[in-house]
C-alpha cells in the first residue's frame, strides 16, 4: 500500500470520527434518576426533558441535569433552651427535588449544591433554634420525639416553598455543655438519696406504728383482764389449782386457825 493511499484512508477516518462527534452534538443523555432543564440561548424552557435520549441544537440548546433522587444532608447546629442551656443538635434530613419543578429550582437557585448551600443549612439552623428555644434542656431529652416532630412539620412547610421535599428527618444527637451534664448527674444522686431517705422513714414510722398499736392492745388487755378478775374469780381458779395439801404449821401453839385465803395466798406464793 502505498503512500498516498494510507492518506486516503486517515482522510476518511478523520472524518469518520468528526462527523460522529457532530452527530453526537444534536443528542444528549438524561441519566436514570435525574431530569434535564433545558435551556434555549440561555432561557430555561417550560418542558423537563426526562431520562433518555433528546434532540438539541448545538450551540443553541444546552441540557443541565438534576437529580431527583432523595439525598442525605447531615447538618450540626447549636442552639439555647429555654433555660438558657447550650444545646448541641446532629440532624440528618433525607430530601428530593420536586420532579415536576426542576426547571424552576435550577432558574431561581441553581444546582444540587447551591440549594444546600443556600437553603437547606439556613433553614434547618435556623429552625432548630427556634423549635428549642420553646424548650428546656430537661424537656429535649423527656420531650425528643415532640421536638423532631416540629422541626420535622415547620421545615417541611419552610422548604416546600422551593419546591424541596422532606423523605425523612431524624435527630441523631442532642448534647448538652459538661456543666448541664454535671447538674443532672448531681440532681439524679440527689433524687436517689432522697427516696432511700423516704423509705427508711416510711419504714421507722411503720416500725413506731406497729409498737404503739401493740403497746394499745396490751394496755386494753390488762384493763378488761382488771375489770374482770374479781376477787371471787381468782378464789375460784385457786380452788381449781389446789392439789389438796395443806400447809405444815409448826409453832408453840397445838392449834391454829387456817383461813381459805391465806391458802390461796400462800399457794399462790409457791
Amino acid at each position: 500500500m502505498g503512500w498516498d493511499n494510507r492518506l486516503q484512508i486517515a482522510g476518511w477516518v478523520l472524518v469518520l470520527l468528526l462527523g460522529l462527534a457532530l452527530l453526537t452534538c444534536f443528542w444528549v443523555i438524561v441519566p436514570v434518576g435525574e431530569r434535564g432543564v433545558w435551556t434555549r440561548f440561555g432561557q430555561v424552557q417550560p418542558e423537563i426533558l426526562d431520562e433518555g435520549l433528546h434532540f438539541v441544537i448545538p450551540l443553541v440548546d444546552r441540557v443541565q441535569t438534576l437529580s431527583i433522587r432523595v439525598q442525605e444532608q447531615e447538618i450540626s447546629a447549636e442552639a439555647s433552651s429555654k433555660d438558657l442551656q447550650d444545646v448541641f443538635a446532629d440532624v440528618a434530613l433525607n430530601w428530593h427535588l420536586e420532579p415536576e419543578q426542576v426547571n424552576v429550582i435550577f432558574q431561581q437557585i441553581g444546582t444540587e449544591k447551591a440549594v444546600i448551600k443556600n437553603i437547606l443549612t439556613p433553614a434547618i439552623e435556623e429552625i432548630l433554634k427556634a423549635v428549642i428555644a420553646r424548650y428546656t434542656a430537661e424537656e429535649m431529652i423527656t420531650r425528643r420525639e415532640q421536638v423532631k416532630t416540629e422541626v420535622d412539620r415547620e421545615l417541611t412547610t419552610r422548604l416546600a416553598a422551593y419546591h424541596l421535599a422532606v423523605d425523612d428527618l431524624s435527630l441523631v444527637h442532642v448534647h448538652f455543655s459538661q456543666q448541664f451534664r454535671d447538674a443532672v448527674e448531681a440532681k439524679q444522686i440527689a433524687e436517689q438519696e432522697a427516696k432511700q431517705a423516704e423509705f427508711v422513714a416510711k419504714k421507722a414510722l411503720k416500725q413506731a406504728e406497729m409498737r404503739i398499736n401493740l403497746a394499745k392492745g396490751e394496755a386494753e388487755a390488762n384493763r378488761i383482764l382488771q375489770e374482770t378478775l374479781t376477787p371471787s374469780i381468782l378464789r375460784y381458779q385457786a380452788l381449781q389449782r389446789w392439789d389438796g395439801q395443806l400447809p405444815l404449821i409448826t409453832g408453840n401453839n397445838h392449834s391454829a386457825v387456817v383461813e381459805l385465803e391465806d391458802l390461796i395466798e400462800a399457794r399462790g406464793k409457791r
